[in-house]
């Protein structure tokens, strides 16, 4: 190995991020759904030979972190030929929710002259549906089978060659097969910008440098991760939160679903163990190993200076327990809708506050923990086709040490927009009656929490809703005296009949003229 230059190592980092970040402009430009080319549920990275990832876009911390097993699992699979591109979704074959479709590229260069590729590129996209029983494949399920259909490890390109059956087999089995054909085909398109940029930073430079640099980066950011667990104290800090309910038993016994951790500090090196987390539950708020993982990089991504590389190294001094048959391990046919957006964000929140017991004048308080997930569908009165469409919708950021929290904003484990209003209903039967922020819905405190939104949707047509939401039982917690967030809350306001509140996780007709309202939580405040 040469000797690495750091000036020129900071270089190479940004020459893999850019990879990374155009992947992610091309896939957004080309897209057909407003999932992804408004929202931008999207993101994309770079890995090297041995599936380690080198660079991450400024995409979904949910999709980045947990991206490494979907390509391990596709190394597993297949031996990787030139021109392949293998797709999956399946949260027990490396995927994290059915919606969230993969695709993986591996990249070989001319000038290599191993059999092996010298890269891979990985694009993940949330697809506004993938069949299943609901609109939006975002059901109130009881296992796998009713979220949508399942795809394990497969070759949709071999050889550079379409493989023209098996997407012919997934089209056939989802609602909006146009658009889901237009975004599979952005997602191919941006991993094939990728390669290229690959393929001249390699003929510029010649593989041998580029791959010291690599190896660099992978140090680099286990040196930078190292520091930081160094700096905070060594012991032992736990903690507790919970879900709501699982969406399906609403029974007392079902409530106040628990994720605990706790989280073991000594000199250089960290232990976050899950043990004591409640069982996986009957509803879709199960979270498989890797979303529990990629919650675990993100918060620690949080702890580490802004320019460190978002590489292999981060999680190397980093062990993570989750006992499986938990929800935060869930074991095969669990369904899992819910975990990758919900229970994702309760990790996070539980490690934060198990981290605040170290790091007091550190960590923020709880932001809103939830997507607040509303998913629709129905005949699209213009086309007499069916539409599906999927959106979040943000709430309040927790106040901190460094201020108030923002309004009305994504947080932790989302990093997404809002669909805008011309977007929405153009494309959608769908009129937004209100879109305001919610006030007074954030935590007081010297740093208040962000507040919340209100979001009012009125549907065009007759079809079916879901809404897949939380922080309506657990208020986000305050910390250091600051008090909590307000909880969300959701309604019906029928065309014809009295509004009533709605449960936190619903699925239900809808008829033409009805609205429906979302209120989000706030953030908690900190400190008195």
């Amino acid at each position: 190995m040469s000797k690495i230059h750091p000036v020129q190592l900071e270089i190479y980092r940004n020459l893999f991020s850019s990879v990374a970040e155009e992947m992610g402009t091309v896939l957004k430009r080309t897209a057909y759904s407003a999932n992804i080319k408004e929202r931008r549920d999207y993101s994309c990275a770079v890995f090297d030979g041995e599936g380690q990832v080198i660079a991450m876009g400024d995409h979904m911390p949910v999709h980045l972190g947990s991206m490494p097993l979907s390509v391990q699992m596709a190394m597993d699979s297949f031996s990787a030929k030139a021109g392949d591109i293998i797709m999956l979704n399946d949260p027990f074959s490396g995927g994290t929710h059915l919606p969230d479709i993969t695709l993986i590229a591996p990249v070989f260069c001319v000038e290599a002259t191993s059999a092996k590729p010298l890269f891979y590129l990985a694009s993940r996209a949330h697809h506004a549906d993938v069949g299943g029983m609901a609109p939006g494949s975002m059901p109130l399920s009881q296992d796998i089978f009713q979220e949508g259909v399942r795809i394990p490890p497969l070759k949709l390109y071999k050889g550079g060659k379409l493989n023209r059956d098996l997407l012919r087999f997934l089209l056939f089995n989802v609602r909006t097969p146009l658009e889901r054909e237009g975004d599979l085909a952005a997602q191919v398109g941006c991993l094939k910008i990728g390669e290229k940029r690959l393929f001249d930073l390699v003929e510029k430079n010649g593989s041998e440098e580029v791959m010291d640099y690599v190896s660099g980066l992978h140090q680099y950011a286990e040196r930078t991760m190292r520091r930081v667990i160094r700096n905070i104290p060594d012991g032992r800090y736990v903690s507790e939160d919970f879900l709501d309910d699982d969406g399906v038993d609403t029974s007392p016994r079902s409530q106040s679903i628990k994720i605990a951790v706790s989280v073991e500090v000594s000199g250089e090196e960290m232990q976050v163990d899950f043990t004591g987390s409640a069982p996986q539950v009957g509803g879709c708020l199960n979270a498989v190993y890797a979303i529990t993982v990629s919650a675990t990089h993100y918060v620690l991504r949080c702890l580490a200076p802004q320019n460190v590389p978002l590489s292999a190294g981060l999680m190397k001094v980093v062990k993570v327990t989750a006992p499986a048959g938990t929800v935060v391990n869930a074991s095969f046919p669990a369904a899992t809708a819910g975990g990758n957006v919900e229970t994702s964000q309760r990790i996070v929140d539980v490690l934060l506050r198990a981290l605040s017991e170290a790091l007091p004048e550190s960590i923020p308080a709880a932001s809103s923990g939830t997507m607040n997930n509303f998913s629709v569908g129905g005949i699209h009165p213009s086309t007499k086709l069916p539409f599906s469409y999927y959106e979040t919708i943000g709430g309040g950021m927790g106040g901190g040490p460094k201020g108030s929290g923002d309004s009305g904003i994504h947080t932790h484990m989302t990093n997404s927009l809002n669909t805008p209003i011309e977007a929405l209903e153009r494309y959608y039967p769908i009129r937004v009656r209100e879109y305001r922020i919610r006030r007074g819905s954030g935590g007081r405190g010297r740093s208040r929490g962000g507040e919340g939104i209100v979001r009012s949707l009125e549907l065009l047509t007759d079809g079916h809703f879901t809404i897949l939401s939380e922080r309506r039982q657990h208020s986000p917690y305050g910390l250091r005296g600051g008090i909590g967030g307000k909880k969300g809350m959701n309604f019906l306001h029928p065309k014809e009949g009295r509004s009533r509140r709605l449960r936190g996780k619903i699925a239900s007709p809808i008829a033409k003229g009805d609205i429906v309202t979302i209120e989000t939580p706030g953030g908690g405040g900190w400190r008195k």
